[in-house]
């Protein structure tokens, strides 16, 4: 493995990490808003998800684009999500409606948990990869200081 391979798994770790890291952001963001009946938009919070998309080198060859190799992950966008909200029986609230129904964001607490294990869980093994690649990179360092 030459040491340009070892420094472009590192960039790959490091996107998936901020990758990883926004969508972590946007589910604190979501679980902080669950019961936010009213936005400055209007209506209720509407939960928000995370899209990613692959970076890949791309080179000149005879005239025509081709992809080379992954250099990672970026955020592509962060999106609303479009379902209904959930209308609660609450004719005393300041945001009921006249039959007496508050619309509620539709976020699930427990649904958002799995939702930021999972990013939490891809965090670490990003973590776990770019300390492995530091240590490729400090053996190949070494053998080529005692190969001097």
């Amino acid at each position: 493995m030459s040491l340009q391979n070892i420094l472009s798994g590192m960039n790959i770790s490091a996107s998936g990490l901020a990758g990883e890291r926004t969508r972590m952001d946007v589910v604190a963001n979501n679980i902080a808003n669950a019961h936010s009946t009213s936005t400055p938009e209007g209506g209720p919070y509407q939960r928000q998800q995370v899209s990613f998309a692959a970076v890949m080198d791309r080179y000149q060859a005879g005239g025509t684009t081709e992809t080379n190799s992954l250099r990672g992950v970026r955020v592509s966008g962060i999106q609303s999500d479009n379902q209904p909200p959930r209308m609660v029986y609450q004719p005393g609230h300041p945001d009921a409606n006249a039959e007496g129904f508050v619309a509620y964001p539709d976020v699930t607490v427990a649904s958002e948990m799995v939702d930021l294990m999972t990013a939490s869980r891809a965090y670490e093994a990003n973590l776990k990869s770019l300390e492995t690649f530091r240590q490729l990179a400090e053996q190949a360092l070494a053998l080529l200081r005692s190969n001097r």
